[in-house]
Formats: structure tokens, sequence, C-alpha cells
């Protein structure tokens, strides 16, 4: 018995110290708690490990989601509105709600016939990127080389594409580049494994997720800022949706001009934007995490993306001098991707959504706009057979669940192998 009660003491520590850690992050900068609403915040790490003793990059291999966006969903911006609009003319909406009215409508305003499109701070991110690959990794670009790029066929996935290469092109005018956004493609590049999406409507599953939300969530101080007669709103509008939709909005407006010279933040304690951090965290877990109650096996829809990143990397380690391969595309690829590498301990398995915080799996560190994978090819020269390789995680060096003495750098015929294993042997 006192090794239960000493054990339960120090799960609960440890659950502290990670929401501590949580809270710190969002001291820091709030915008992290909007999670993929996250504009890219670049690298925390400046100065990278020096590479083993001889080793010189020669080759990158990338995969990159697009860069800051509008609202994919015009009701995103429009419903808000109409409730808003509708509570001020029955004169139940407080000076708090008015303002928030008049903010969203301004948001929507710069949105408005853009829902889904690349921002101009989009851009911006993508030509850093580009920026700081060249500069990190100059003898991957040196030279007369090729740069393979590939998009899915959203168009901010290909104006991401072609924010990046025109800086390289710039950088280093001797470049060639290949560049396609078509569906032939697709099926790796963004593929929606439909049997796996069954498995997420697993009952256990949804209701388990559905009592975490509950749990976590309360609408009752929103609805006391925003309407001077609660009654009132309770019964005309979707109180829930409104307050989600809300939340939403404000870790997005970082993404849009309307940052300079607005917020929503303001409108939500900081116990509210935890919580809702914790609900979407817990939600992106659940659908694409390794979640127990579902199967575990959501990171595997990213399994012919991994592969094909393999299979493109041997024929690029064939060649004297190959460049990059660089691909953009979309969270939903970059998290599940990240959890089936076990990039960071991310590919960590679990029935118990509480769990997540005390074991860092903080969503926010995955997939901001522009979040991106690149895989860092190392060796002596082009008759070099022991190729290693080192991962980056938003150009932030990355842990792989693969033994190695030079960590974060690993032998390419142990990754290989330890991937190809694990892709080849899945069953659904």
């Amino acid at each position: 018995m006192k090794k239960l009660i000493v054990l339960l003491v120090l799960v609960r520590f440890s659950m502290a110290i990670t929401a501590q850690i949580v809270a710190e992050d969002f001291k820091k900068d709030i915008r992290r708690s909007a999670t993929n609403q996250q504009a890219y915040p670049g690298p925390r790490q400046h100065t990278l490990t020096p590479a083993p003793k001889g080793l010189k990059p020669f080759y990158i291999s990338h995969y990159g989601r697009h860069g800051s966006r509008y609202l994919i969903n015009p009701k995103d911006y429009t419903f808000p509105i109409a409730c808003l609009r509708s509570a001020d003319s029955a004169r139940v909406l407080t000076a708090v709600g008015r303002s928030v009215l008049e903010r969203v409508e301004k948001m929507y305003a710069e949105a408005y016939m853009r829902f889904g499109e690349l921002t101009p701070l989009g851009a911006v991110q993508h030509r850093q990127i580009a920026e700081r690959m060249y500069d990190r990794f100059p003898e991957v670009f040196e030279g007369k080389t090729h740069v393979d790029a590939k998009s899915t066929v959203v168009i901010r996935c290909i104006l991401s594409m072609a924010n990046e290469l025109e800086v390289l092109a710039r950088k280093n005018p001797s470049l060639t580049f290949t560049q396609d956004a078509s569906e032939h493609d697709m099926y790796y590049m963004n593929f929606n494994d439909k049997r796996l999406y069954e498995q997420r409507k697993n009952e256990k599953a949804v209701k388990n997720y559905d009592d975490y939300f509950k749990r976590h969530i309360d609408t009752r101080h929103i609805t006391a800022r925003l309407f001077s007669d609660t009654a009132y709103a309770l019964r005309h509008y979707d109180m829930l949706r409104l307050y989600k939709l809300l939340y939403k909005l404000a870790g997005t407006m970082q993404n849009t001009e309307g940052r300079k010279v607005m917020s929503l933040y303001d409108i939500f304690t900081d116990d509210e934007i935890y919580s809702c951090f914790l609900a979407d965290n817990a939600w992106w877990y659940a659908n694409y995490g390794a979640f127990e109650l579902n199967g575990g096996k959501q990171p595997y829809s990213q399994r012919r993306l991994l592969g094909r990143m393999i299979a493109e990397a041997d024929s690029c380690i064939a060649l004297p001098h190959p460049g990059a391969t660089l691909r953009f595309g979309h969270e939903t690829m970059v998290l599940p991707l990240t959890c089936l590498m076990g990039i960071d301990g991310y590919d960590y398995s679990t029935d118990d959504l509480e769990s997540l915080e005390s074991h860092e799996w903080l969503n926010y560190r995955i997939f901001p706009m522009a979040a991106n994978i690149q895989m860092v090819f190392y060796r002596k020269s082009s008759e070099d057979t022991d190729v290693m390789v080192k991962v980056l995680l938003n150009e932030n060096e990355a842990r792989l669940p693969i033994k190695s003495p030079t960590a974060p750098y690993y032998l390419w015929k142990d990754v290989r192998e330890y991937y190809l294993k694990k892709i080849n042997n899945f069953e659904y």
C-alpha cells in the first residue's frame, strides 16, 4: 500500500512538472497554445552538434507543411459573426462582446475570398527556412547540383514550394530544379488511408475522448464575458461551438496581417487557454498518434511517404552530388510521420489521454505552420559506404528510437533497417 501511495505521488509530481513546462512555454509565447494554427516559430537551436570527424553533409530529404494560411472554412469566421451580431441586435452583447465582434469582422474581411490560402507571413516563413537550410548545409547545394521539389496539389503548398526554390536559386544560380504538383504523387504525398480512418471511429476511443473533453472544457466564463443575458445566449446560440471557434480565431490571428494591430487572447483566462490546448492536443493524438484505444496504428497512414523517402535516399546516395529532395504538404502528414518515425519520443503509445503531458507529447512542438522534417545525410566521400544521417524537426536536432553512440548522428543502414522493418511488418 505504501509503495502504491509513493507511486501515485511520483506520478502526480511528474504531471505537475510537465504542466509547468507547458505553462512556461505559453508564458514565453502564448501563440504556442494555437497548436496547428501556430505561426512557425523558427528553430530554438542555433548551433548544431558538429558531425563526426571527416563527415560532410551531401544530401537532404525533406517533408514540410505549407506556411501560415487563412482558415479554410468560411464558417469559422461567419458563425461567430452571426451569433454576435444577433446578440447585439437583441441588446444582450457586452462591451467585450461588441469588441470581439469588431475584431472578428476585421479578420473575416482580410480572409474573404482567400480562405485556405497562404498569407504573406507564410511566404516569408518558407523563404527563411530555405535561407537557413542553405547556410547550414552549403555543401549540399554547392556547384552544379539538382533540387527535386514536389508539392501536393493545394495552392498554398505550391506557393510554399515556390518561395523556397526562389531563395535557393538566388543563393546559387548554378542549381537546377524540377518541381511538380500532381495527383500522380498524391498516393504518398497526401495519402489518406480509409481503413485506418475508420478505426478512429472506434466507439470506445470516441467516448474516451469525449469524456476527456467534457472534463476540461467549460464555457460559462466566456458566456458571461460576451453576453449580458447568459440565459438568452444559452437558449439561442451553440455556446460550445462559439467558444471553440473563438479560441481557433485567437490562435490563427498570428498568421495574418491583423496580428500587427489586435489579438483575441484577452477574452480568455490562462486556465481556459490551457484547457483548450489540452482538448486540442488530445484530439490530435487520438486521431493521428499511437492511441491504443483505436488500435495504436494511426501513424502508419504515412508508411508510403516514409517508404518513398527511404527509396529516394538510397537512389541519391548512389550519386556523387545528389543535392536535395524537397516535399511540401500538410500537418496531417507531418504529425503522423513524426510519430511513425518515433522522433523525440512522439511514438508514445497509451490509452490514457491524461498522460500526454507527463510524457511531453505536445503537438505545438511538432506541427506549426511551415513545420518540417529534414533528414540530412553525411559521408566522407562519394565512395564512403558508412553514410550517416541526422534528423531535424522544425530545424532542431532530434533523437530517433535507434541506438547510436554518435546521436544525433545515426548510421543510415541502421535507420533504414529499422524503418523498413517497421513499415513492412504493418498490418491493419
